[in-house]
């Protein structure tokens, strides 16, 4: 492994371990390595009838349900991620929904969407990015990039590489995953 690729897993690593918390019980984590055989799908509600377990565990504090998010995610560039969440329905009810307008936002367009596929999928260097047919001028992908940036669905490196954070690995894929279940 070079210095250049070494420097850039502290940094995804450091990022990691100084990202803030978000609240809920969240958890992360990533390795590298060979994907290994597909586990078989369980059929019926397992996820959700083991959190209604340890919603039931929590008490009156619970009563009212609550929502969780888990994945486990093998990437084309070789990066493993696990990752859930989970949040109480009357916290969610309560919460102040403007602070997450910044982070739908940056995804409502094609071309963010395309670069953070491109992202996932191996493409991390702005010369990269910038030479992908159909995204616009260099000046608009930049523009782009930092909104993505901005809005953490991207982190960026001093040397012009791009990553999707590893806590935002798994949401991503969940927000897309969103508007093709029925």
């Amino acid at each position: 492994m070079g210095l250049e690729e070494r420097v850039t897993d502290l940094e995804r690593r450091l990022a990691e371990l100084e990202r803030p918390e978000a609240g809920g019980d969240e958890g992360v984590s990533s390795e590298q390595g060979e994907a290994g055989p597909e586990p078989p799908v369980r059929e019926g509600f397992w996820a959700l009838e083991g959190f209604k377990e340890q919603l039931a565990q929590a008490g009156s504090g619970a009563r009212e349900g609550g929502v969780l998010f888990t994945g486990a995610v093998g990437l084309p560039t070789g990066e493993r991620y696990e990752w859930q969440y989970g949040e109480l329905t009357d916290r969610l009810i309560q919460a102040d929904w403007s602070d997450r307008a910044d982070a739908f936002a940056a995804l409502g367009h094609p071309v963010r969407l395309r670069l953070l596929r491109e992202i996932l999928t191996g493409r991390r260097t702005a010369a990269e990015l910038t030479d992908l047919d159909g995204l616009g001028t260099t000046g608009q992908t930049y523009h782009h990039l930092r909104q993505l940036t901005a809005a953490g669905w991207l982190h960026s490196t001093a040397r012009g590489r791009y990553e999707v954070p590893p806590s935002r690995v798994v949401p991503l894929l969940v927000a897309l995953t969103l508007t093709t279940t029925p």
